[in-house]
C-alpha cells in the first residue's frame, strides 16, 4: 500500500492509502467535532447536525441524495461520538470519484428550517429509544458522573430539553465554527486514483473558509463517585464502572488496550471466568477508550439484583489481585492474539482501514501503517501493563447503577 497526503490552502487535509489489489474503495470525511465541543444549551447539536447533512444541499433534495448513493451501490452512513463526526462510504472502485464528489457537496448542507423542524422529532424519538436500552442509558449516565463537568461528559444525543430548545440558527452557527476545512480530514483507502481524488478536493472544497477552531483539552482522572438510579420496568441491575485511562496520543495506549482485554474481554478474561462463567453476571466486559488528551476504562455488567453485592465484591477482588500480582505472561500472549486478530481482520477491508487511517491522522497528525500498529502491540511487555495498573489504579472507579426499585 502506498500512502499519499496533501493539504489545501484552506487547511483541509487529504490523505490516502492506495491498494491497487483491493476490490473496493472507501472514502470518508472526518470532522473533529462532537459532544465535548458543545455547551449545555446546544448539547446534542453535533449528532443532530450529522442527521441534517443527509437532508440535502441547495442543489440536492434528501430524495436526490439517497438516489445518488443508491445508484452506486454504496454502503454509506455516518456516526457521531464525543469527539468526532464521520461520514463514510465503501464502493466499487469505479464509483469512488462520484461518491467523493457527493460527500464533498453534502459537507455544505442547506440546513433548511423546515428540515430542521421535522428532524427534531426524529432526534427526540432516538433519545427515547436509547433511554429504553439500559445498557446505553447506564453508560451515558456514568460518563456524566465520571467526567463531572468536564466536556467529555456531555451526552452525544443531548436531552429532550436541549433538543427542544435548539434553534436552526444555533446549528448553523455551530456548523460554521466546527465544519471548517482546517478541522477536517478527507481520507480514502483501497483501489482508487489519488490524483482524481485530489482534483475533486480542489474543485469542491477549496472555497471553504478557514476558521479558528478550538477544543478544550485537559486530562480528567474522574470523580470516583458512586450513584444508583431506579427505573420502572427493569428486572436486572445494569452497572457501569469508569476509571482513569491514557489519551489517544499516549504511547502506552497499546498496553491499555491489552489490559482491557485481559480484564474484560467477553470470552476468556478475568471478568468472564469470575463473573460470567460462575453465573454471577449475564454480561461483564471492560474496554479501554482513548480520547483527545484523556482516556478511560469503562466496564458494563448486567446481573440480578440479588447478586449485586457479590458481583461488586468479585470485581474489587479482581482489581485487588491485579494491583498485588499484576498480569501473567499467558494472559498477555492471549490478549495480544485477540487484539492483533481483530486489527488485521478489520484492516483487510478498505472500509476498516479507512477508520484507522482517518483517526490516526485526526489524533496524531501522522500516518501509521498496519505494520506499525502490529509492532506496537507485539512490543508491549507484562512490565508495561503492570506499570500502567500501578499508575492508573483501575480499581479506583466511578460507579453508576441503573436497576429496579430495591423493594420490588
Amino acid at each position: 500500500m502506498e500512502f499519499k497526503n496533501d493539504k489545501l490552502a484552506n487547511g483541509l487535509i487529504v490523505i490516502g492509502e492506495v491498494n491497487k489489489s483491493a476490490k473496493s474503495a472507501a472514502v470518508g470525511f472526518f470532522v473533529k467535532t462532537g459532544s465535548r465541543d458543545e455547551v449545555p444549551g446546544i448539547n446534542g447539536v453535533s449528532h443532530y447536525l450529522e442527521h441534517m447533512l443527509f437532508k440535502g444541499t441547495e442543489k440536492l433534495s434528501a430524495l436526490e441524495v439517497n438516489e445518488a448513493f443508491d445508484r452506486t451501490g454504496a454502503q454509506f452512513n455516518a456516526f457521531t461520538s464525543e469527539e468526532n463526526t464521520v461520514f463514510y462510504a465503501a464502493v466499487l472502485p469505479e464509483y469512488l470519484a462520484e461518491v467523493t464528489e457527493l460527500w464533498s457537496e453534502l459537507m455544505r448542507p442547506a440546513l433548511r428550517d423546515e428540515d430542521f423542524d421535522i428532524e427534531k422529532n426524529v432526534i427526540k424519538e432516538e433519545i427515547a429509544m436509547y433511554k429504553d436500552m439500559p445498557n446505553f442509558d447506564v453508560m451515558d449516565r456514568c460518563r456524566a458522573l465520571h467526567f463531572d463537568g468536564h466536556p467529555c461528559g456531555n451526552s452525544v444525543l443531548g436531552s429532550e430539553q436541549s433538543i427542544d430548545g435548539l434553534t436552526a440558527q444555533q446549528m448553523r452557527d455551530y456548523f460554521s465554527r466546527r465544519y471548517a476545512p482546517n478541522n477536517m480530514v478527507l481520507a480514502c483507502a483501497g483501489n482508487f486514483d489519488w490524483d482524481r481524488i485530489c482534483s475533486i478536493a480542489i474543485d469542491s472544497c477549496s472555497k471553504w473558509r478557514q476558521q479558528t477552531v478550538e477544543r478544550k483539552l485537559g486530562h480528567c482522572v474522574g470523580s470516583k463517585r458512586k450513584d444508583r438510579v431506579e427505573k420502572a420496568n427493569l428486572v436486572r441491575e445494569h452497572i457501569c464502572l469508569m476509571s482513569d485511562g491514557v489519551s489517544a496520543q499516549d504511547p502506552t495506549r497499546f498496553a491499555a488496550s491489552l489490559l482491557g482485554a485481559i480484564v474484560g474481554d467477553d470470552v476468556g478474561s478475568r471478568f468472564f471466568w469470575e463473573l460470567v462463567d460462575k453465573a454471577l453476571a449475564e454480561a461483564a466486559t471492560m474496554l479501554y477508550g482513548a480520547m483527545d488528551g484523556t482516556g478511560t476504562f469503562y466496564s458494563y455488567i448486567r446481573c440480578s439484583g440479588e447478586n449485586v453485592t457479590k458481583v461488586l465484591d468479585t470485581v474489587n477482588g479482581i482489581f485487588d489481585d491485579l494491583a498485588r500480582d499484576g498480569i501473567t505472561q499467558q494472559e498477555l500472549r492471549t490478549a495480544k492474539n485477540k487484539i492483533l486478530s481483530a486489527l488485521v481482520i478489520k484492516n483487510e477491508l478498505p472500509m476498516g482501514r479507512l477508520v484507522d487511517l482517518g483517526f490516526n491522522w485526526t489524533y496524531l497528525e501522522k500516518h501509521r501503517t498496519i505494520e506499525d500498529d502490529i509492532a506496537a502491540v507485539k512490543a508491549v511487555t507484562a512490565e508495561d501493563v503492570n506499570a500502567l495498573i500501578e499508575q492508573l489504579k483501575p480499581g479506583d472507579f466511578t460507579q453508576l447503577s441503573v436497576g429496579p426499585a430495591l423493594n420490588s
